[in-house]
């Protein structure tokens, strides 16, 4: 055997297998999804979030609004896992 008539075997040989495995893939049965699909739930209504886009569309007036400073810091509060100081009550702390 040359070398010309053994790549040309070499060659019908990987076709050949190239041709199987396609064949094989394509009759295969996809598999049922393990888990159903993600359904998106409506969250429940947040004023936290509320009071955050409202002083999101205030922009930089936000930074002098007593309101804008409260919701930023309950909302650092929340997401640092801090529980908020209880505030004394008005009449308490003379």
């Amino acid at each position: 055997m040359d070398g010309k008539m053994l790549a040309r075997l070499g060659a019908i040989v990987f076709v050949a297998v190239a041709i199987t495995a396609t064949a094989i893939e394509m009759t295969r049965k996809e598999d049922a999804p393990a888990s159903e699909p993600v359904r998106l739930i409506e969250p429940s209504r947040d004023p936290l979030r509320e009071a955050q886009r409202r002083c999101q569309r205030l922009g930089e007036a936000a930074a002098n609004d007593p309101e804008c400073l409260a919701v930023w810091a309950e909302t650092r509060d929340r997401f640092l896992g801090r529980t908020p100081a209880p505030s004394a009550p008005a009449g308490e702390g003379r």
